[in-house]
């Protein structure tokens, strides 16, 4: 376990005039409030809140956050209080370990809504103070490298997924990539342990043999620059493992065919030094055309800078190098950190401030979105951006995620001309909208007065914004359209039982239908019949006249109820709050139950049941969205498919089908593609009957000689 002194010691080194008093004070109050409370690992619960600031003062970050770390868990896990951390601690500290703080205390209505509100927290408190992200960052690292104490499983996958899904990815936007790096292997080695080993074994395997490779490769590299009076640092190293992993899954490659498990780097003084280092690699090994990235010229925006190159080397293999300079591989390990200028009170430098304008952004965007599945999608949008780099027509470089077009580029400028834009011109000749741009292309927007976004966009854009912006549009245009169509659908069901829908409208009883349905006014609830939130016949039974005398309306109601019951068919899904609607399932994400499942209304087909991370959710819009749960007396098989990728052998088809029927799982149809390189892929599409045994079924394929992965697929 880490010692006060060794935290003290490290601030010292980087920071001799640090106010080393705040956390000596902040370790003793740490200590005593945290007395008596224990680890999963049976470690003192201190051992935490140390290990934190001690990763922090690798950071070489200033006192205040160092302290914040040794506090940040005081105000949920002890009885001290804010009032009481800044009392003897100050405003500052106060403020970071409140936005540090988790919303445990707040009841909410799943886990799914508490997962992402506190994460809206933590984006809200980051885009106030840099300093609460960075200790959330470290207290997430801590965390995992004692993940193996947690008893469950289950919850050690979950934490594990949440890490790789939002804390690596933030620790990538702010280009502390040691720290990615290191988060994504851990979650890797617990969601996929069989694929984590299989991959660490063979590096380990032909280890030896890449050492010399390395030690050859720095030899040359040294040599011609001692030739050329250039004198800098070479270095080797080994890409991380989850990284290697990516690589095989997206491009479909066996672990032998991944050239760039060992990248070189080169270290030097100056920036016109790595220009001339990169002519001397290219004078001594060719370059691969289009391979060649100048982060230099145009850093990414959590302000790395590098020069990468990918050549063909000394065995005729191909051989990924990256050239920087001193400062920027300073930068390139403790990315925002490296920046930090809180010291005696000052605000983050301009540099620092404008790279992390993408929090800002973020907040921004996510402001009005009420959906917690939504929210998590579109932040893990926000937060997994290949950047592409982009000229306005007066020289200015917009930053774009990969695959943006010039509709993104459209909103990036300003909504009005987003909403306006028509057509765009990339390097002077025109192009559709849902053009892909690259870096480095000039992009100007044609926009006409008085144009409005199209749905169409929706299919292709790539930003939060620019998604958010057009559906905004359509809710307004579809509230107009529901209005009527929903004033149409109550004139119809009211007439069926002789009733006057425009008299009753004006009445007081619809005044008080519409206040027991939960809506300000008429207009909203016959909005809400328009998207088939609420039926026509929910509002006939709540105005059916109660008397005697009508029999003869109830007569005409329970006739049409019967016609509405036999539309419906046993799904196996509960709509909540509403017991006549059609249901059907979605044939692009085919749920089971046990899968996360919501609801989207269909004008004319009743409810689409979706799972909750669906693509055709998340663009859906979310007026239309309604809530479902599976119904647990229902017992029925469900199509699901599924995607086994091995390498070829003999009996390797008997052997998946044989280990299908053994977890009690029923085959629908069967496709393979034999591949040059003897991969197999094989698509299964599987009766089930819930993620359980889809579940089981997934760990046995797994097992399977010559197997490399099994995963569903929509």
């Amino acid at each position: 376990m880490i010692r006060i002194s060794d935290i003290i010691d490290k601030i010292y080194d980087y920071n001799p005039d640090a106010d080393l008093d705040l956390i000596d004070r902040a370790y003793v109050f740490s200590a005593k409030v945290h007395d008596g409370q224990v680890r999963l690992s049976g470690e003192p619960y201190l051992s935490h809140p140390l290990e934190v600031a001690g990763i922090l003062a690798e950071l070489r970050l200033d006192v205040v956050s160092v302290a914040a770390g040794l506090l940040h868990d005081v105000i949920e896990d002890t009885h001290a209080t804010a009032e009481e951390i800044e009392q003897m601690f100050g405003r500052e500290v106060r403020h970071i370990v409140s936005g540090v703080t988790k919303l445990s205390t707040l009841p909410f209505s799943s886990a799914q809504a508490r997962e992402a509100e506190s994460i809206r927290k933590m984006l809200l408190a980051m885009a106030d103070d840099i300093r609460v992200i960075l200790i959330k960052l470290a207290d997430r690292m801590h965390n995992m490298r004692t993940l193996q104490y947690h008893s469950s499983k289950v919850k050690q996958r979950k934490i594990a997924q949440e890490t790789l899904d939002i804390y690596a990815p933030i620790a990538s936007r702010l280009g502390i990539f040691w720290i990615k790096n290191e988060l994504e292997n851990i979650a890797f080695k617990y969601i996929h342990p069989e694929e984590f080993e299989r991959i660490e074994s063979l590096v380990a395997k032909g280890k030896e043999e890449r050492d010399k490779y390395v030690e050859t490769v720095k030899s040359f590299i040294r040599r011609k620059m001692d030739e050329n009076s250039l004198h800098g640092e070479v270095l080797g190293r080994y890409k991380n493992t989850y990284s290697i992993y990516q690589k095989m899954i997206q491009q479909n490659l066996e672990f032998e065919e991944i050239y760039d498990i060992i990248a070189f780097r080169i270290i030097l003084d100056t920036i016109p030094q790595c220009y001339e280092a990169l002519g001397l690699v290219h004078a001594l090994w060719k370059p691969i055309a289009k391979k060649f990235k100048d982060y230099i010229g145009m850093p990414k925006p959590n302000m790395y800078q590098s020069l990468h190159t990918t050549v063909i080397g000394p065995y005729g293999e191909r051989m990924e190098i990256q050239i920087r300079t001193r400062d920027m591989d300073q930068v390139a390990k403790a990315g925002i950190a490296a920046h930090w200028s809180y010291k005696e009170g000052k605000t983050a430098d301009p540099k620092t401030a404008e790279a992390f304008a993408w929090v800002q952004n973020i907040v921004e965007n996510q402001a009005n979105i009420k959906d917690p599945d939504e929210f998590l999608e579109n932040v893990r949008i926000d937060l997994f951006p290949d950047d592409v780099y982009v000229f306005t027509p007066k020289g200015q470089i917009k930053s774009l995620p990969k695959g943006a077009t010039p509709v993104d580029f459209a909103y990036a400028i300003h909504s009005e001309v987003g909403d306006q834009c028509v057509g765009a011109k990339v390097n002077g000749r025109m192009v559709p909208l849902k053009y892909q741009l690259q870096t480095g292309e000039s992009v100007a927007v044609i926009t006409q007065k008085g144009h409005q976004p199209s749905k169409d966009w929706l299919s292709f854009v790539k930003t939060v914004k620019a998604r958010s912006k057009i559906r905004q549009w359509i809710k307004t245009q579809e509230k107009e359209r529901s209005l009527t169509l929903g004033r149409e659908m109550c004139e119809k069901a009211f007439r069926k039982v002789r009733m006057n829908f425009a008299v009753l409208s004006k009445s007081p009883e619809m005044d008080k239908v519409v206040e027991d349905f939960g809506f300000k006014n008429l207009d909203d609830l016959i909005i809400a019949v328009g998207y088939g939130k609420i039926t026509p016949l929910q509002l006939v039974r709540k105005l059916m006249p109660k008397s005697e005398e009508s029999d003869e309306h109830h007569t005409l109601l329970n006739r049409l109820m019967d016609k509405v019951r036999k539309k419906k068919i046993g799904s196996g899904v509960i709509v909540k709050g509403v017991d006549d609607m059609l249901v059907r399932f979605g044939k692009c994400c085919q749920p089971v139950p046990g899968d996360p499942i919501v609801g989207f209304i269909t004008r004319g087909f009743g409810v689409t049941v979706h799972r909750a991370g669906c693509v055709n959710v998340i663009k859906a819009n979310p007026e239309r969205l309604i809530e479902v749960e599976w119904d647990t007396a229902t017992r029925e098989p469900f199509p699901v498919k599924i995607k086994i990728r091995a390498m070829d052998r003999v009996g390797l088809l008997a052997d998946v089908a044989a280990c299908i029927s053994k977890a009690g799982a029923n085959i629908l149809s069967a496709n393979t593609q034999t591949l040059e390189n003897k991969a197999v892929n094989s698509f299964f599409t599987l009766e089930v009957a819930d993620t359980e045994q889809l579940t089981q079924v997934m760990a046995g394929l797994k097992k399977i000689r010559q197997v490399i992965d099994a995963q569903r697929v929509s």
